[in-house]
Formats: C-alpha cells, sequence, structure tokens
C-alpha cells in the first residue's frame, strides 16, 4: 500500500515552484487563474488486428492497464462497416483517463523515461487545439518499462493527450514546459 504522505515529484514541483512562475509570467490577479493539468487520456486503437483477432483489443487493454496503472477500458465500434467487417458493438481497443497522483506519475515516466527511449526522438511536435489541450503519439507502445518486451505480441501505437485549464495554447505550452515537455519547435 503506498505511503499516505507520498506526493508524486511533478506534484510538489508544481506548487512550489511553477506555480508561481506561471503567475509571474502571465500576471495573473487571482490564484485560479493559474493554469494546471486537468486529465490525461490514453487510447490504444487496433484497428484491423482487432477485426481478424478478438483477443488484440484484450491484449491492448492489458498493456494500457499495465502502462496506467489503473484499469482500462476496451472501446467498441459505434457502427457497423461491412467493407471494414466491423460489426456494432466489437472490441476495437482501449482507453484510460488518468487525474490526480496517477496523472503526475505518468507525466513524469513519459517525459524521463518513455520519451528518451524512442528511436530518433528528436522532440515532441507542439500541437495544440487552440484551448490549451495538447495531444501527442507514440508509434510503439513499448517504450514504456512496463511493458516486457518479450510478452508482447502485437506493437501498438498510442494517442496521449493532455488536458489542461489553460484558456491559450502559449499558456498551456508555458505550463508543459516548466514540467520539462521536450518540445522540438
Amino acid at each position: 500500500m503506498a505511503d499516505a504522505a507520498y506526493t508524486p515529484r511533478l506534484k510538489s514541483l508544481y506548487k512550489e515552484t511553477i506555480r508561481g512562475a506561471l503567475k509571474e509570467e502571465f500576471s495573473y490577479k487571482n490564484e485560479m487563474q493559474i493554469p494546471k493539468l486537468d486529465k490525461i487520456v490514453l487510447n490504444i486503437g487496433c484497428g484491423r488486428a482487432a477485426v481478424k483477432d478478438s483477443k488484440k483489443a484484450k491484449s491492448a487493454q492489458a498493456d494500457l492497464t499495465a502502462i496506467a496503472g489503473q484499469k482500462a477500458l476496451t472501446t467498441v465500434a459505434k457502427n457497423s462497416i461491412a467493407g471494414f467487417r466491423v460489426r456494432e458493438d466489437m472490441p476495437m481497443g482501449a482507453k484510460v483517463t488518468l487525474r490526480g497522483d496517477r496523472m503526475y506519475e505518468f507525466l513524469d515516466r513519459l517525459i524521463t523515461i518513455a520519451m528518451p527511449r524512442i528511436r530518433d526522438f528528436r522532440g515532441v511536435k507542439p500541437s495544440f487545439d487552440g484551448r490549451g489541450n495538447f495531444a501527442t503519439g507514440l508509434k510503439e507502445h513499448i517504450v514504456f518499462p512496463e511493458i516486457d518486451f518479450d510478452k508482447v505480441d502485437e506493437n501498438w501505437g498510442m494517442d496521449i493527450v493532455i488536458a489542461t485549464t489553460a484558456n491559450t495554447d502559449a499558456e498551456a505550452k508555458s505550463l508543459l514546459k516548466a514540467f520539462n515537455m521536450p518540445f522540438n519547435a
């Protein structure tokens, strides 16, 4: 069982230094205006592999559960598409939403462990949605240390969406830069 007094490293970094730096940089008048992380959503889509073998979606769910440290949900097809041999309610992938301490722990592992293990990594493209949310993807989920490389039957791509309370992309980029997110531009 986890220690009750334990605080994730990035959460304490945010409270001790990042909040003050953001307040000074953007001249906020109110403490509640300072942007913070809201949630992180992870998604693995199996695509054609799930159509051929329904166990692939279960495998993706198990891998995502190991990465997130929280049980992942199986995503299902909303509509039937005959051309792709997809039927309604067929398992197609997995997703998980992280909040609180697990969110900070995942972000820490993503930035300090997983991203440096990516082959030919030159930073992430700063792709924001205009409302302060950041989205990126990984081509292989095996960069996380929780995944045993020998037991992997297939490499999955992975979507990562970091939702913040920032109102603009500049505020969100500044927040993520303070967490040492390796932007390439």
